[in-house]
């Protein structure tokens, strides 16, 4: 892959308005672009590394037996309240389908 045809491009100058050290040097290099505070994409350079990382752990999640998942990222109303959380969180992104139905992004 060149540098030349890649999506994201590095910056000559680190973001002002970034506080973190790590993510400042992270949007200057061209790993991830900043969308609003806490909220990143990807880019093809962090992507790539972010997928090596995931196959590390996977390698040795099989070594030792393990198994993985892929949990959804929504989850019906009753789940939550079946713990108690539903009412009581108050960070809970909460939405209703179109047949009136509600759910919470997990």
């Amino acid at each position: 892959m060149f540098q030349s045809k890649l999506f994201g491009k590095t910056l000559r100058d680190p973001p002002k308005d970034e506080q973190s050290i790590n993510a400042r040097l992270l949007v200057q290099a061209g790993y991830v672009e900043k969308l609003m505070a806490g909220v990143y994409s990807f880019l093809p350079l962090g992507l790539r590394v972010l997928n090596k990382i995931e196959n590390i752990i996977r390698e040795e999640i099989n070594v030792i037996g393990g198994q993985e998942l892929l949990l959804p990222a929504l989850h019906p109303r009753e789940a939550w309240e079946q713990t108690g959380r539903w009412e009581t969180v108050d960070d809970l992104y909460k939405l209703t389908d179109s047949s009136g139905r509600d759910f919470a992004l997990g």
